[in-house]
């Protein structure tokens, strides 16, 4: 857990916030941001790899985590632990097109990754 509670780290939204993403995909990479960091946090813990940790040590780690204490019912951090299990896979795609494991990524590779799929998504519409 974080211990200044906060969600993200100034410097982690800085880095999305000066990306040139949507609004959806600046929630996408928070929230993988966030989940990279749970994620290494909760492997570091449990003494495992991040593609070794079932779902229940995930939403325990998220049922505890004290940025998501202040006024927030259950219901949502199990949404929110959903979204958290949900974004092993695009941090899989990261670390792939990165050609590291997950517990070696970064927030700029993640933000870039994004970045990366917005780019190529807006140039298929074209």
């Amino acid at each position: 857990m974080q211990p200044d509670s906060e969600f993200l780290t100034p410097e982690e939204c800085l880095e999305v916030d000066k990306a040139l993403l949507t609004s959806r995909d600046k929630f996408s990479a928070r929230v993988a941001i966030y989940s990279l960091r749970s994620l290494k946090q909760i492997a570091q813990a449990s003494g495992k790899t991040i593609a070794n940790l079932d779902s229940t040590q995930i939403e325990d780690w998220i049922y505890q985590d004290e940025s998501l204490q202040g006024g927030i019912d259950n219901e949502f951090k199990k949404f929110f632990s959903k979204l958290v299990i949900a974004s092993i896979n695009p941090l899989n795609q990261v670390a792939a097109a990165n050609g590291s494991p997950i517990e070696e990524l970064n927030i700029q590779q993640v933000v870039a990754w994004f970045e990366a799929k917005a780019k190529a998504e807006m140039q298929s519409k074209n």
